[in-house]
């Protein structure tokens, strides 16, 4: 068995490109050795900001050969239709078998192809492979029409020790690669994937990207450790500088005295989007003015250079900030609204400042069903919700779009609540996003929500596969985090459009069951409460899925569950093979002619009952207790009645009995729906 090593050398890839290329590159090679019927042992693919990189161990040194076997006509056939049959397989007249079978003597080719060299495979698959990449933005360079991510330099290709012969955009596969950009001098020779890594490192290249995570995370801590401060955790930047550097030296700066009082999300805004530095706490939690930076190169005076110059950038950032914090704080965020009218929300929706006054109407209508929702709270908050995306702060830093709206509206006095909410309107932007919990900013945050999903419904700019641009799967997501965190009785219908609603409201059955499979809550059973139609209770449709749920984990559930199925099926057939439907029929009481059939027809009745009455009061644990005293009775039924008896008068009834069944279980969800 041999290995496979691939390296693809290149300018530097986007950080946020460079997991997805890895893992990219893996799987097309590797469904093209499986393709080519190349089984391995393992594979692993590797990245950093230069090179893209897999080595897949295990590997055969040929293909296996294969066998296949064509019928063809039988042996009697005429001339013409058996030299065709032997022209299309390669093969003379002696060569092929003549088998019996029941139809008489047919002829058989076996075709013996022998493997090839799995040196020859590679020199095809991998450059087909490594032009299947599919890059979020390419570019092409030089004279050539091929595109790429970037300029790609060298390519290393070894199997079992050779070098594999085939070229991709013009670069010829050798066993020379090259190590770190700046502190390792010339190229080197590799043998296979043990010799490059350990050549790598010593050019100052950290293959692996966890590697340089945990060495940047590490480094940090101790750094900061050292100055009496902890490290602020950032995974995310910590992913995203592991992509910029393939050496990661840490360094620490200042910030200057004079900025501090600048919000703290303003310093990290600047520090983290713009100039990917670590922000540091001290010990009470406070940010201090101190800062990580990850360098790409052991500098020879020990940093004090690149930490200076970082030093100075940053500067420079937050002396803007602090310019505009300073002028913005001059013009009252209610003195902004015009400004609102001069910025496009949608071309087809109007500006942002109809859609504020929309926000304003519907937030209102909202907080009637919040307890402790305070209405001019909730008016005004709407209102400015959006003012601050017209000031300097957010012009210089998109990030912080609602955060500065909290600050400026403190700033004039406005209270906590209002504040607030205008910062915790966007909320919740993700599944792990913290959802807002007071009544203010519940109110604005759905309104904000529900009035672009109503817009963009109404104009027909629907998500449609994997393309949603106006993030309206996350706003649906975001409704009902919120209605279903805070337990919020808030009717959806009323506040839909009438032509969009039922649309609208089956797009957030689709995100419900989302959302609810990923906390383990089965798609069927959500789609067994909506198909009653009219819910849009969230809370109220939530708490019937779960009594759904316990029942059908019960024996009484599982048995009545089949037992609906049966009926259900049963009526099916009868009902196409007589060409009528005995849902709307009544039973006949003096048809009743055996004792298990009288009983399951006053069990349904009173069961009917119990359920509705516990339906209404939205008690769904007692309506499905209700319908476990179904049981019995209805295994009885089947047990010793027969539905499809010869007296036709009879048979009817009993046709009418198994749907009177399956309209008492429909009554708390549509059991149709459900699976298994």
């Amino acid at each position: 068995m041999a290995e496979l090593l691939l390296e693809l050398l290149s300018e530097e890839i986007p950080a946020r490109m460079q997991d997805r290329a890895a893992a990219d590159l893996k799987r097309l090679v590797c469904d093209r050795l499986a393709a080519a019927g190349l089984s391995f042992d393992s594979a692993e693919s590797f990245v950093t900001p230069r090179r893209l990189a897999l080595v897949v161990d295990g590997l055969p040194v040929r293909q296996p050969d294969i066998s296949t076997e064509r019928k063809g006509p039988r042996a009697d056939a005429p001339e013409q239709a058996i030299a065709g049959f032997l022209k299309s397989v390669g093969l003379a007249r002696d060569e092929v078998e003549e088998r019996e079978t029941p139809k008489g003597a047919v002829l058989f080719a076996v075709i013996e192809k022998a493997g090839a060299a799995s040196a020859d495979v590679f020199a095809e698959i991998l450059p087909d492979a490594m032009g299947a990449l599919p890059w979020p933005k390419s570019m092409r360079w030089g004279e050539g029409e091929s595109r790429w991510v970037r300029p790609l330099h060298g390519i290393v290709a070894l199997f079992d020790g050779a070098v594999l012969p085939f070229s991709f955009l013009g670069v010829e596969a050798g066993d020379v690669t090259a190590g770190h950009r700046f502190m390792a001098a010339g190229e080197f020779s590799v043998s296979g994937f043990a010799d490059y890594r350990d050549k790598l490192r010593a050019a100052y290249v950290m293959l692996d990207s966890a590697e340089r995570r945990s060495v940047i995370v590490q480094d940090a801590a101790l750094a900061a450790e050292g100055e009496g401060l902890t490290l602020k955790p950032d995974a995310g930047l910590v992913a995203e500088v592991a992509g910029l550097v393939e050496w990661p030296v840490v360094l620490t700066g200042a910030i200057e005295d004079g900025y501090m009082d600048l919000p703290a999300e303003v310093l990290t805004t600047a520090m983290r989007h713009h100039l990917k530095h670590f922000a540091l706490n001290d010990s009470a939690g406070n940010l201090a003015p101190r800062f990580v930076v990850v360098a790409n190169i052991h500098a020879v005076d020990g940093g004090k250079q690149i930490t200076a110059g970082n030093e100075r950038v940053l500067r420079a950032r937050l002396a803007d900030a602090k310019f505009f914090w300073d002028q913005d704080r001059k013009r009252t965020l209610e003195s902004r609204i015009p400004d609102l009218d001069a910025l496009v929300f949608h071309a087809k929706l109007g500006s942002v400042g109809e859609k504020v006054k929309r926000i304003e109407s519907l937030a209102v209508e909202i907080a009637k069903s919040i307890a402790g929702a305070d209405e001019a709270d909730v008016r005004e908050a709407a209102r400015l919700c959006k003012t601050d995306l017209v000031t300097g702060m957010v012009g210089e830093f998109p990030e912080l779009q609602g955060v500065m709206g909290r600050y400026y509206a403190l700033a004039e006095g406005k209270i906590q609540a209002v504040a607030d909410a205008i910062a915790e309107h966007y909320a919740p932007q993700g599944p792990n996003d913290t959802c807002p919990t007071a009544p203010a900013s519940i109110a604005v945050a759905l309104a904000d929500k529900i009035d672009s999903l109503m817009g963009f419904w109404a104009i027909d700019e629907k998500p449609t596969g994997s393309k949603d641009p106006f993030a309206l799967r996350r706003a649906a997501l975001g409704v009902i985090r919120l209605i279903t965190e805070n337990k919020l009785r808030i009717p959806l219908f009323p506040l839909f459009q009438n032509d969009i609603a039922e649309g609208l409201l089956d797009f957030f059955a689709d995100r419900l069951k989302v959302h609810l499979k990923e906390r383990g809550v089965r798609h069927d059973l959500i789609a067994a409460v909506f198909a009653l139609g009219g819910e849009d209770d969230l809370v109220r449709l939530l708490a019937r899925v779960e009594a759904l749920g316990a029942f059908l984990a019960s024996e009484d559930g599982e048995h009545l569950l089949t037992a609906y199925k049966r009926a259900a099926n049963i009526l099916r057939i009868e009902e196409k093979k007589d060409g009528v439907s005995y849902g709307d029929a009544v039973v006949d009481d003096g048809l009743l002619r055996e004792a298990d059939e009288r009983v399951l027809a006053a069990r349904l009745g009173e069961v009917s009952e119990l359920a509705e009455a516990a339906l209404d009061q939205e008690e769904f644990t007692t309506a499905m207790s209700a319908l476990a005293r179904l049981r019995k009775p209805v295994d009885d039924f089947f047990d010793n009645v027969t539905v499809n008896c010869d007296d036709a008068n009879l048979r009817r009834n009993r046709l009418r009995l198994l749907s009177k069944i399956r309209d008492t279980l429909n009554q708390v969800a549509d059991f149709s729906q459900i699976e298994g």
